[in-house]
């Protein structure tokens, strides 16, 4: 398993009566490997994964294994209440096909050390697939520090990656200087990856990918290669959309934008509900505004199949 590149952490398309939409779904994950993502993320937090019955869950992985087709890798995110469930997610992910889990800490509960090490030990020990642990403090109230990252590491030979959202792109560094080239660094924060790449980031598990994964994968790949005069202007667009996955209801945003951009529906399951009013309106000027300039040489294939 190669951690690199630009990997989307997936959303996932719902019809009109809510139910998960397969045929979208599987379209989408070759839409996002053929505009040059390495891999994709399904059943994280902007896919909703909260939302999914189990059952939903491993129909979704199945769905993205089979479009993948061994074209880029599938990565099942591994969340949940309990530890039980979260060790049978990830046998089911095995089972399906999944090339490798990203292991989150337990939903609602925000546990200290010795408990969350527990947890997620127990979904690493539960697979033979490579794993990314997910550090979100800022969403789940966990954090992992880079010492205890150091200590999983030595640990559990699988621990292969970390998606660092911390927002602080020191954490990247402070990894590397703990860990050297044992772990890859991934970020999970659109709007930190041109610095995070500077101090040792070496992949982006992206959100607006889901809309623009070609104009994603540019970005990425003028900031890994120094290109500097390339990457800026490029960022410089882009950041006014890379930073609603910031914002409490990214989920909406960032589905309202692949509306916008002919790539899927703004559907969401409650408790999230679609944007209106005011802030709809101020959210499409914003997306109309930023796609008018939009770089055609890096601009993104049309997606035949959206809704």
């Amino acid at each position: 398993m190669k951690w690199k590149g630009v990997m989307p952490a997936m959303t996932t398309c719902f019809d009109a009566q809510l139910r998960v939409d397969h045929d979208f779904i599987a379209g989408h994950c070759r839409w996002l490997l053929e505009n040059g993502c390495t891999g994709v993320v399904s059943l994280g937090s902007l896919g909703e994964g909260a939302t999914l019955s189990f059952e939903e869950k491993r129909q979704i992985l199945r769905t993205c294994v089979r479009a993948a087709d061994g074209r880029g890798p599938v990565v099942a995110a591994v969340s949940s209440l309990s530890t039980s469930e979260a060790v049978s997610l990830a046998k089911a992910a095995e089972d399906e096909g999944c090339d490798a889990l990203m292991v989150l800490p337990p939903y609602v509960y925000q546990g200290n050390w010795r408990e969350m090490k527990a947890h997620v030990s127990a979904v690493f020990a539960a697979s033979a697939l490579s794993c990314m642990l997910y550090n979100n403090p800022i969403a789940y109230g966990t954090d992992f520090l880079p010492g205890q990252i150091q200590e999983l590491a030595a640990e559990y030979e699988n621990f292969a990656a970390v998606k660092e959202s911390s927002a602080d792109v020191r954490r990247v560094a402070a990894i590397r200087a703990l860990l050297g080239n044992r772990l890859e660094v991934l970020v999970g924060v659109d709007d930190a990856i041109v610095e995070a790449i500077a101090v040792g980031a070496t992949g982006w598990i992206a959100g607006l990918a889901n809309a623009l994964p070609r104009e994603s994968v540019a970005l990425f790949e003028y900031a890994m290669n120094g290109q500097r005069e390339q990457a800026l202007p490029l960022y410089h667009w882009f950041l006014p959309l890379l930073r609603l996955d910031t914002l409490p209801n990214f989920v909406q945003l960032i589905k309202l934008v692949q509306m916008e951009c002919g790539a899927g529906n703004a559907r969401v399951r409650p408790p999230r509900l679609e944007l209106d009013g005011q802030e709809l309106t101020e959210t499409q000027k914003l997306i109309a505004d930023v796609l008018r300039h939009r770089p055609l040489a890096v601009a993104s294939y049309a997606m035949s199949m959206a809704k």
